[in-house]
């Protein structure tokens, strides 16, 4: 019995480290497409993979006969005659098309992501932890829950108190253990502190920002969360829309909004740096603001007041500044421009122009890839 579970056990190893390396060869479309951003969960993610199919027998009814048996001539179809359907429609081509989905941890998603895209390891600036509780049986105990009892040890103390009484008879080694033999696996509880981090999304919703530019921003925002959870045990999410003013929202009314005013980019870099001043401390917090934009802005005076913002108070604070600039038939995209210009010496701020889905792969890169 033991040894068929050791074999299942083995099997579903073997069929789990096959599924992952199909994720892992087809990572990038995964990256650039949305098929799992419903399917998440706290600490797991459902992924769709084609789905493996294994060699099988089919058999026929056993009224038809077979080869060699029953009645007939040769030259005769075998089974039953074929009939004339009623059905409508048009015949499709090809083979159909099976899935099934794949759980993975989020933390092996990350590591995935990690993986193809060269993503260096999170330095932590911020010095607020959490403690967390990690155990690890790393001793034995003469006392225990039967489930942790260890057979080897036990045997093994059985076996040295019969040699050591004389009564171990090579010929007939039989060994049974009695109660002070028995061993229990015991575990040591370790505290261990872990960084905290906050992310603020900043996303313009004025009329150029259409359902296309939000998706975009929805996936690459899932794999930025993904990787930044992979890095922090603790990490809050903060949502932050904007046309001509700004307001704090949840993260549904985040990717779901749409508003036909203006935009005033200032107006969310305020609300921000009021987040961060009254709820993340900068001497204690590791802060990462994502803002994301078709690049109008009202004026070049709002614009100039953005950039006084950043360098004067959000960027001593924040561990970088990521803009992401997705392009839109509406939007001039300016303001990334200006960014460039007014920062190009300054490694905190980050840009990334995502033209389509296919560009959030080397977007995620050049905001992720410096480590900080």
């Amino acid at each position: 019995m033991g040894s068929s579970i050791n074999s299942i056990k083995r099997d579903h190893g073997r069929f789990k480290d096959i599924i992952k390396g199909k994720i892992r060869k087809n990572l990038k479309k995964y990256i650039t497409h949305g098929e799992m951003m419903g399917k998440q969960g706290e600490e797991v993610v459902n992924i769709p993979v084609p789905a493996i199919d294994l060699p099988r027998f089919k058999y026929g009814d056993r009224q038809q006969g077979g080869v060699g048996q029953g009645d007939g001539e040769p030259g005769d179809p075998i089974g039953k005659e074929p009939q004339e359907g009623d059905g409508q429609g048009k015949a499709g081509e090809g083979e159909g098309q099976h899935t099934l989905e794949a759980e993975l941890t989020i933390q092996e998603l990350a590591e995935m992501l990690g993986e193809e895209l060269e993503l260096p390891n999170i330095k932590p600036k911020g010095t607020r932890t959490i403690k967390t509780k990690t155990y690890k049986y790393s001793g034995i105990s003469r006392v225990g829950p039967e489930g942790l009892r260890d057979f080897n040890r036990s045997f093994k103390e059985a076996l040295k108190r019969e040699i050591a009484s004389g009564t171990y008879d090579p010929d007939h080694p039989v060994i049974v253990p009695t109660r002070q033999d028995l061993r229990y696996r015991s575990w040591t509880e370790t505290i261990k502190p872990e960084n905290n981090a906050v992310v603020l999304y900043m996303m313009d919703v004025s009329g150029s920002m259409g359902d296309e530019q939000k998706e975009i921003v929805r996936i690459e925002s899932f794999w930025i969360d993904t990787w930044l959870r992979s890095q922090y045990k603790g990490i809050e999410t903060r949502y932050i829309i904007h046309d001509a003013t700004a307001k704090e929202v949840d993260k549904d009314t985040f990717f779901r909004t749409r508003e036909s005013g203006g935009t005033l980019i200032s107006s969310a870099y305020k609300l921000a740096l009021k987040i961060i001043k009254e709820d993340y401390p900068a001497e204690e917090w590791n802060i990462y603001p994502f803002h994301f934009s078709d690049g109008d802005n009202w004026s070049g005076e709002d614009t100039k007041l953005c950039l006084e913002i950043l360098h004067k108070s959000i960027m001593p604070a924040a561990n970088v500044f990521c803009y992401g600039q997705v392009d839109s038939r509406y939007g001039s995209g300016q303001f990334l421009k200006d960014l460039q210009e007014r920062f190009k010496e300054d490694e905190r701020i980050i840009t990334s122009r995502i033209e389509n889905k296919d560009a959030i792969y080397t977007s995620i890169k050049e905001f992720l890839g410096k480590g900080k």
